[in-house]
């Protein structure tokens, strides 16, 4: 029965691989073909849960500011198979949670786990209030979130506020007639609007008569969020997570919440004022966290938030990390020019935002230190994506964003990956052989070692998670700064060339002497009469130091 399963999966997969699917920030490459939603009225239809959900917050188990430490973003799918069905499920993460715990995060985004139409990506959400059945249940969600907890780990799940499946019996509610009572929680025209392009697409989809926006894809509807009934429900589901324990969310598109024409479909101010209302919501919980996905607008959408994405960064994090000058440069002054609280990152599961680090540096470990190093050492709330601590490539036989959402490599085996007993869903990673978990463990000099390294320094230093950003100096292909907060100062000075390099850091107590800690056994550096210290640094190298 099970090869049978697995034969009508890559059946499916087959057929699959001939449509691409246009989706959200978040959504996308999805490899199962769906089917449309029933469309005649008289075919009945779906119930809808629309119940409202009280506020109960059950308090936090995390120790205070959980949420300054380094995220892992885990698609649930891709990291580990607990039944051997190939898929990726939430009894596989709990099995991992002790290696997440020693790699140093001390938070943990999901990529959608709620029921979804795509079975896959799961941005076309059938169901807000229900575990996707291949992952596993709600028991399975609220034991994740004990195990987890108990390691002072919190969840972050994802959020999709601006669009459902067509499969949601809300959608299919609303299609089936002007008169349903649903019918105004979706957007519909009679007349197909015209002068509609976004993101090269015609985002009105149907036939005369019955026309409804959709973007991303045909398959998922954008929620009429004027509607004052629609937003009390999304802030109903997002009670129903916050009381079982969930530590935050990551709200997908943000940027697309509310349209106010053809020419004016993004980064609009009514959503701002939906998403200040939900950190609002969000407040009256403890140590909740909250992470918008708006790549137009970081900036904005982090003091809506409270946390954005800066993907106004990322490119000038791999430049440098290069030894462009320029983006040197640009690295150097972007936190000074940034919001407090903004989220960092290399890479994540969307193309757009650039292919997994170790493509985009072609397997140069020496710059892949020295991005990772930058992000997880300057301000900010780093989000690592899962395998990018082992140099994870992206699958080898795989292209858009199903290239970087394969199964985590935890083992060499180019049959499985050690992600499953079974017959993986998806293709594996090209690297997998060589840079998988097995092999990097029990090496000191691995790059998942020098993650651990990283995540280290800033569990030690209250500064470098959430202390000031001082006496930053550029010197060509190299930098300096300094972390400070209360009596802990931190001194991180990188040198991004290949040739050797001097800094001269400012700032300092005369006299006074830098201990070392990364590299341990590098030397001590005693700081001049004119509170300079000089630093000497290899090419493509980074030394951090303690500062009385």
């Amino acid at each position: 029965m099970r090869n049978a399963l697995i034969l009508l999966r890559r059946a499916a997969a087959a057929l699959a691989a001939t449509t691409t699917l246009m989706a959200c920030g978040g959504g996308g490459g999805g490899e199962t073909a769906v089917a449309p939603p029933p469309t005649d009225p008289g075919a009945g239809l779906p119930p809808v849960d629309v119940s409202s959900v009280a506020a109960a917050d059950p308090g936090s188990a995390l120790p205070p500011g959980w949420q300054q430490g380094a995220f892992m973003e885990i698609f649930v799918r891709s990291y580990k198979d607990s039944n051997g069905d190939g898929i990726g499920d939430l009894r596989g993460l709990i099995g991992q949670l002790d290696y997440l715990r020693d790699l140093g995060v001390t938070g943990l985004w999901l990529m959608p786990v709620t029921q979804s139409q795509d079975r896959d990506h799961g941005y076309a959400v059938s169901d807000y209030r229900a575990i996707e059945a291949q992952y596993g249940s709600l028991a399975d969600f609220d034991e994740l979130l004990r195990q987890a907890h108990a390691r002072g780990i919190g969840i972050v799940i994802d959020y999709v506020f601006n669009h459902s499946a067509a499969q949601n019996p809300l959608f299919v509610q609303s299609r089936s007639g002007a008169s349903n009572a649903y019918r105004d929680w979706y957007l519909w025209a009679g007349l197909k609007p015209t002068g509609w392009s976004i993101y090269g697409n015609d985002p009105w989809r149907g036939s005369t008569g019955n026309y409804y926006f959709a973007p991303f894809w045909d398959q998922m509807p954008d929620w009429n969020l004027r509607n004052a009934s629609v937003v009390a429900y999304h802030h109903d589901n997002l009670r129903f997570w916050l009381n079982r324990g969930v530590d935050g969310f990551r709200l997908d598109a943000v940027g697309n919440l509310v349209e106010n024409g053809a020419s004016a479909w993004e980064n609009q101010p009514e959503n701002l004022a939906l998403l200040r209302n939900v950190r609002t919501l969000m407040n009256g919980y403890a140590q909740r966290f909250l992470v918008c996905e708006g790549p137009s607008d970081p900036f904005g959408y982090t003091a809506a938030c409270g946390s954005a994405f800066a993907f106004n960064n990322t490119a000038n994090l791999i430049a440098a990390a290069k030894g462009d000058a320029a983006a040197v440069a640009r690295v150097a002054a972007f936190p000074q020019n940034a919001p407090a609280g903004l989220s960092t990152m290399l890479s994540n599961h969307d193309s757009f935002a650039g292919q997994r680090a170790y493509d985009q540096f072609g397997g140069n470990l020496a710059q892949y230190r020295l991005a990772a190093a930058t992000y997880l050492l300057q301000p900010g709330t780093p989000f690592i994506y899962y395998g990018e601590e082992v140099g994870m490539a992206g699958g080898g036989s795989l292209s858009g964003d199903p290239k970087l959402r394969t199964p985590m490599s935890w083992t060499g085996s180019t049959a499985t990956a050690g992600f499953t007993t079974g017959t993986p869903y998806r293709s594996l990673s090209a690297n997998v052989a060589g840079f998988n978990v097995a092999a990097q463990q029990a090496d000191p000099n691995s790059l998942l070692a020098f993650y651990k390294a990283m995540l280290a320094l800033r569990k030690a230093h209250p500064a470098i998670a959430a202390g000031s950003y001082d006496n930053v100096v550029v010197d060509g292909s190299a930098m300096t700064f300094q972390r400070r907060l209360d009596t802990d100062r931190v001194v991180v000075a990188i040198n991004y060339g290949t040739s050797a390099a001097a800094l001269a850091v400012p700032g300092l107590p005369a006299g006074a002497t830098l201990r070392s800690l990364f590299p341990a056994a590098s030397g001590d550096v005693v700081v001049g009469a004119d509170q300079r210290a000089n630093i000497s640094l290899a090419g493509q190298s980074l030394r951090v130091f303690a500062s009385p």
